[in-house]
């Protein structure tokens, strides 16, 4: 049982009401935190401090079922082993369980139809909801969700209609901060280790790159890699460097990227940061103890996978509501991964 029993029988909502002398519905308003303002604020206080006197604990599945739902909501991430992810599905898991949710996550990889599979399945469980970290500019997967009348919510990533509500960073902005970084410290031959220009954050963040670098009037160079990961960031960065030598910094989409083209100089007999600067984007776990350690762009994933969920919740409770769009501010983080330019490099 999910409740304290006296004898054979639970904790009731009846036994609290009785208790505080107040009315069930007094109590069942007040333990919900999503009518608990409709009480006042001296009475939830007394009714909450009973109910854990007593052991209480709500039964959220005979909840769930009343209200004609599972509970569960759907999250769908595109490579489960990037720690990049951690944060956010802490940040979903912290809203979810407050309100009684509870997360099911699916490693999908970036196969649509492998996606829209799991999609399925998830139907199958009757799930309330999906958060999507999965998502390409324009992506099949979304309609099929909506076309099902299944609320979804973006995270990490968006897509180019205006058709889900999204949690994103500020990729534009990184990028800008990055630039404005190294142009600082006297670089000039910059380049970008661009991602997947099918998904928003490789189109955004090399726009922003472009933007930067335009606005401080120096020509940028680009390098594309075909995924994000540590093997595309070293062949990208190895073929970049055939073509420009004389590149003294480098701007990577993200952090295994960035590691990647770390890789590469060494493999081309260069340093860092003393040859070539490198900044990363993300700042995932363990980027400030590797040599050199990683300068990046900050992004708040924890943060990002809170509002998700907040915005999931709207979503279930409104499926009409017009979709929001939350961008977080990011950070750069100086660490031992650029240095100043010198002529002599």
């Amino acid at each position: 049982m999910l409740r304290k029993t006296f004898g054979n029988r639970p904790t009731s909502i009846k036994q609290i009401a009785e208790a505080v002398g107040v009315h069930p519905s007094t109590v069942s308003r007040a333990l919900d935190p999503r009518k608990r303002h409709l009480v006042a604020d001296e009475v939830v206080q007394r009714i909450a401090t009973k109910a854990q006197s007593l052991g209480y604990r709500p039964n959220h599945m005979a909840a769930g079922l009343r209200r004609g739902r599972s509970q569960l909501i759907g999250i769908l991430l595109p490579d489960i082993t990037n720690t990049v992810f951690a944060p956010i599905l802490a940040g979903i898991a912290e809203v979810l369980s407050r309100d009684g949710h509870a997360p099911i996550v699916a490693d999908a990889g970036n196969d649509a139809s492998q996606q829209i599979a799991f999609v399925d399945r998830f139907l199958e469980q009757r799930v309330d909801g999906l958060i999507l970290a999965t998502v390409s500019r324009d992506d099949a997967l979304v309609g099929h969700c909506l076309e099902r009348g299944l609320p979804v919510v973006l995270v990490n990533r968006s897509e180019a209609f205006d058709r889900a509500p999204s949690v994103v960073s500020d990729d534009v902005k990184g990028m800008a901060l990055a630039v404005d970084h190294l142009v600082s410290i006297g670089h000039r031959a910059i380049a970008h280790i661009a991602g997947p220009q099918d998904t928003s954050t490789g189109l955004l963040r090399l726009q922003g790159f472009l933007d930067a670098m335009s606005r401080h009037e120096l020509n940028g160079f680009v390098g594309n890699a075909a995924a994000y990961s540590r093997e595309a960031g070293f062949d990208a960065t190895t073929a970049l460097l055939r073509l420009h030598g004389s590149v003294s910094a480098i701007v990577a989409a993200n952090d295994l990227l960035a590691l990647g083209a770390l890789s590469a100089i060494q493999r081309d007999g260069r340093s860092c940061p003393r040859d070539i600067s490198i900044i990363g984007h993300n700042d995932m776990p363990l980027m400030d103890v590797i040599s050199p350690p990683l300068t990046t762009i900050r992004i708040e994933h924890r943060e990002m996978g809170r509002q998700a969920a907040e915005l999931m919740l709207e979503a279930i409770e409104d499926s009409a509501r017009k979709p929001r769009h939350i961008v977080l501010a990011p950070e750069l983080i100086v660490r031992g991964s650029t240095a100043p330019f010198t002529p002599s490099k």
